[in-house]
């Protein structure tokens, strides 16, 4: 996994932009930031601004939810990215837990990527679909936290 060109490009603001602005326009005009990716967690930032924020001068849930999807997606992403056999992944369930008002910049730190990659080379081992939960967990720039995710990650080998 050293070397993953996606992890590279995924940290490239212009690359990422791109890629945000014909795949995901929402994350892009929000501006959803990847701050970091390894092997192990993935960091995803999303500011407190006009465009994410809600009539209760918070961050709105649904923007929260793009950023903590984010977070688990780009280490999915990542660990698919060179498989022999192409690899579907998908979101089969999700839960969140909102603790404080979100009123600056938040970060969603997801550190479960080994476990993401478990399943994945499960799935390819055995050609039968996987899940896995993962959990990220939402810091304002204070360092406290405001949400938890959980989401339920589906993977199966594609039959071509």
């Amino acid at each position: 996994m050293k070397g993953n060109k996606f992890r590279d490009s995924a940290t490239n603001t212009f690359k990422m932009g791109l890629f945000m602005l014909k795949n995901l326009p929402l994350g892009f005009f929000v501006g959803l930031r990847v701050k970091h990716i390894d092997e192990k967690s993935a960091s995803v930032s999303v500011p407190f601004k006009y465009l994410t924020k809600n009539p209760f001068r918070s961050i709105y849930f649904a923007v929260q939810s793009m950023a903590a999807e984010l977070s688990t997606a780009v280490l999915a992403k990542s660990s698919i990215y060179n498989t022999p056999v192409p690899v579907s992944m998908l979101v089969f369930d999700m839960n969140a837990k909102f603790t404080k008002k979100a009123t600056s910049r938040i970060v969603f730190r997801c550190e479960q990527g080994e476990d993401i990659v478990k399943a994945v080379e499960d799935c390819l081992a055995t050609g039968d679909g996987k899940t896995v939960t993962v959990k990220t967990i939402g810091k304002d720039k204070s360092g406290v936290q405001v949400s938890e995710f959980n989401f339920t990650w589906t993977f199966k080998p594609k039959n071509i």
